[in-house]
């Protein structure tokens, strides 16, 4: 659990779950899934002592979820957006033990990039000078963000880039969830491009093929995961009028809250855009690499047509000559095995010339 209380040139963090309204800024209120399902009691007194309202039984249930896709909600009293961010596999904590990791096996095979494509969904609940977040337990998200908060109200330089209300906050988090699929781009980039080389070249024999065929549905999942991610966040967007009214916000505050939304809206089609790229190139390089083994075994069948056609001459003028009778022209012809031998060389070469000219022998 960790408190932060942000005002526009300072932020405080406590361990404490906070009693009073935060006055002149606001709060954010960050904990692990399992931790907030033991503390949801002591959380809802809390919101209701400050916000005078609670989160609603269903969205507690969303919130505990951890196959949860992202999506966007919202009552009367706050909104919640659900935004699935990447993980290194499924971590979580037992109840007896909050905020211990226990992890779990991870039995996706192929590079350690695919290990990587793992999801696990983070809630925001915003609600009127509150910000709650519900992350896996070891997020480094949540932690690397709220060092950069801390750095940046203990800068005099930066204080006045400090987020400035509940909203902003939440837009800067899922921008930075959605920067680490950005940089995922490059390492399954490398990835294909290495598997396409092999896949195109004839003198290795591919074998990655479980790996590959993991990448092609890590992919499709990204794909599906990107979708989700640009719905919701296109769904909060389009609420944005009617929330800033309620909040009572500047129209300032608003257009730049549209304006943060719009950016992330972006970078997300960016990630699905080159998703959608690497999985048409991974087809494409499938395609082509049975295309060329289809070709090479079409060379390897028409040069062993073409031997056949030209031994094939050679074997009936040696089964000719091989037949046992008593009387046989030639048999007893001093010349005759030189003569014989000159004719079927004469024939292999014709026959050599012939195929060649023709295209069947080498390119």
């Amino acid at each position: 659990m960790r408190i932060f209380k942000i005002t526009q040139n300072s932020v405080h963090e406590s361990d404490q779950l906070p009693k009073a309204d935060p006055g002149d800024g606001f709060l954010w209120m960050a904990f692990a899934r399992r931790e907030f399902e033991l503390l949801q009691q002591d959380i809802q007194t809390t919101l209701s002592n400050i916000c005078n309202s609670q989160i609603v039984d269903l969205h507690i249930t969303d919130i505990l979820n951890n196959q949860l896709p992202s999506h966007y909600d919202f009552t009367s009293d706050y909104d919640i957006l659900v935004f699935r961010r990447l993980a290194s596999g499924q971590t979580e904590t037992s109840l007896s033990e909050p905020g211990s990791i226990l992890r779990s096996p991870s039995n996706k095979g192929g590079p350690p990039v695919l290990r990587r494509i793992d999801t696990s969904p983070v809630a925001f609940v915003v609600m009127g000078c509150v910000l709650l977040t519900v992350h896996p337990t070891d997020c480094s998200v949540r932690d690397s963000f709220a060092t950069k908060l801390l750095n940046s109200a203990a800068s005099a330089a930066s204080s006045h880039r400090l987020p400035q209300s509940p909203s902003d906050l939440m837009l800067r988090v899922v921008s930075q969830m959605v920067d680490g699929y950005l940089n995922l781009r490059r390492e399954l980039t490398r990835q294909l491009d290495h598997w396409q080389s092999e896949l195109l070249n004839p003198r290795t024999r591919f074998k990655d093929w479980s790996a590959l065929l993991d990448a092609r549905l890590s992919l499709h999942l990204l794909d599906e995961i990107s979708e989700d991610q640009r719905s919701a966040v296109q769904e909060w967007t389009d609420s944005l009028e009617s929330f800033a009214k309620e909040a009572q916000s500047s129209p300032l505050e608003l257009e730049l809250l549209k304006v943060r939304s719009r950016d992330l809206v972006e970078h997300i089609e960016r990630v699905a855009h080159h998703v959608r790229r690497l999985e048409q190139s991974a087809e494409t390089a499938v395609q082509m690499h049975f295309s060329a083994q289809s070709n090479r075994t079409n060379e390897i069948m028409r040069t062993l047509t073409v031997l056949t056609a030209v031994f094939l001459p050679l074997n009936l003028i040696t089964g000719f000559f091989g037949m046992n009778f008593e009387t046989f022209p030639y048999i007893h012809y001093e010349q005759g095995l030189f003569w014989t031998i000159l004719f079927m060389v004469l024939i292999s070469l014709g026959s050599v010339i012939f195929f060649w000219r023709k295209k069947f022998l080498g390119g």
